[in-house]
């Protein structure tokens, strides 16, 4: 009988409204299975990502990692040419209606026969009754239990579509952090949800152009330089930010917001309550889409105290904006997992989190963690880590090490630590001890306690002065 899960026994099926094209990469998701699959590929284990894909491209595309994209509902988004989100709900019954029967006649039954496991594993809310009738049919044809099912939660949107007893019989429940846990537990339906985090390409830790950095910080005249790259949301707390901005400014600095938003409307209401504080702000476009032009964009924009970039940020530039911030600001009120925290960290910057679903985030080790939307707890610890350099340098370095420890290739392994619990659960893995290996999400040092003395009575200090 197997005894673990390998690229010999194991084939992978993933399902996913986004993808990797650009039509279907709308966000986090599309980011998240298009890593998920490469690295389950690059392993050598046989993968398939089942999406809804671009019209133009080929239906099943193999990809030199030797993982198949399955673009799905093509017909449909022929007529919606404006993204994996148009014509979502025809999407959603089409994808429910003929995904489960194809998967079942082209992969799983031809797996089995070849004596191999099945790991089945579906994202988000559009997913949901896909997994279940895929759960249904294998039971009816006695193949259940070959088969391997985690149905997964990066967000709570959609959470009132699903319908939980018939998801939680069906499927074991994962999500991407503790947070994201509670908040499952809390539905009160009875439900355990494991947690399997995000994880972020090994290239982000590559090393970082110290010399491209330090010019972006020359080009932008200010004592204080800070990031935020989200969307314009409530959520993500941009109106603690600006006032932020106005209070560092008021103190006598010269603060300079790199604002990348999305093309959501709150955008124009934040940008607004920003010029209300007495706060310049630009709009900047690019010329071209090199780093030389992307710099001059920023050079020119006359000294303002927001920089509303209105140009595509690749991820090298992003890298250099997080690098070269004194804080990158990924506050959000409500953050299921928090990549953009994570980012910041391996390129080793500053990262300010919020304090819901970063798991990786130690304040004053690796990170400041935010527990308010109080703009003077963001003025207070600015103000401390430019006081102590030796601090934020220490954070800058252990960044980089947490980082190391969720780069996909680690989380992958995780990953089928997890499917060979529920494997074996279900009898398709023998129960025989394995050789142990290390837990892939340890060795983080304990808070150094003598790097921040006195943090309470600075902290208190800041606040009566504020």
């Amino acid at each position: 009988m197997l005894t673990s899960i390998t690229p010999e026994n194991t084939e992978f099926v993933l399902l996913s409204f986004e993808g990797p094209d650009g039509y279907s990469l709308a966000g986090g998701l599309g980011v998240r299975v298009t890593n998920l699959s490469q690295s389950l590929a690059n392993l050598g284990f046989p993968t398939h990502l089942f999406f809804i894909g671009d019209p133009r491209l080929k239906g099943e595309e193999t990809l030199q990692t030797g993982a198949v994209l399955h673009r799905w509902c093509q017909w449909i988004s022929h007529y919606h040419p404006n993204g994996v989100y148009q014509g979502e709900f025809e999407k959603i019954f089409d994808f429910n209606r003929s995904v489960p029967g194809y998967i079942i006649d082209n992969i799983v039954r031809p797996a089995i026969a070849r004596g191999k496991i099945v790991a089945i594993l579906g994202e988000e809310w559009h997913t949901a009754e896909a997994m279940i009738y895929l759960s249904d049919r294998l039971h009816e044809m006695g193949l259940r239990n070959r088969v391997v099912m985690f149905w997964n939660a990066n967000n709570t949107f959609g959470f009132d579509r699903i319908d939980w007893g018939r998801l939680a019989f069906t499927n074991t429940i994962t999500t991407v952090s503790r947070y994201m846990k509670n908040i499952i537990l809390g539905l009160g339906r009875g439900l355990h949800p494991l947690v399997i985090p995000n994880g972020i390409p090994g290239v982000l830790l590559h090393r970082m152009d110290n010399e491209a950095s330090a010019e972006l910080r020359a080009r932008i005249p200010a004592d204080v330089v800070l990031s935020k790259v989200a969307r314009w949301d409530e959520d993500k707390r941009w109106d603690t930010v600006i006032d932020t901005v106005a209070r560092l400014k008021e103190r006598g600095k010269k603060p300079v917001l790199l604002a990348r938003g999305g093309i959501e409307p709150y955008g124009n209401q934040i940008l607004e309550k920003a010029r209300s504080l007495n706060l310049q702000v630009r709009d900047v476009h690019a010329q071209g889409n090199t780093m030389k032009d992307y710099f001059q964009a920023i050079e020119n924009s006359g000294g303002a105290d927001i920089l509303s970039l209105k140009f595509h940020c690749p991820p090298e530039l992003l890298r250099l904006f997080y690098h070269s911030s004194d804080a990158v600001l990924a506050n959000s009120s409500h953050e299921p997992f928090g990549l953009v925290g994570l980012e910041t960290m391996a390129a080793g910057g500053v990262a300010f989190t919020g304090n819901t679903g970063e798991d990786y985030a130690i304040p004053f080790h690796n990170s400041i963690v935010l527990e308010t939307r109080d703009p003077r707890e963001m003025v207070i610890y600015l103000s401390y880590l430019q006081e102590n350099p030796d601090v934020t340098k220490k954070i800058r370095r252990m960044a980089r090490e947490t980082a190391r420890i969720y780069t996909w290739e680690r989380v992958v392994e995780y990953l089928i630590r997890k499917l060979e619990y529920r494997a074996r659960s279900q009898g398709i893995l023998a129960n025989e001890p394995k050789k142990a290996t290390p837990e892939p999400f340890i060795g983080i040092e304990p808070v150094d306690t003598e790097a921040r003395p006195g943090l309470e009575v600075i902290k208190a200090r800041e606040m009566a002065r504020v």
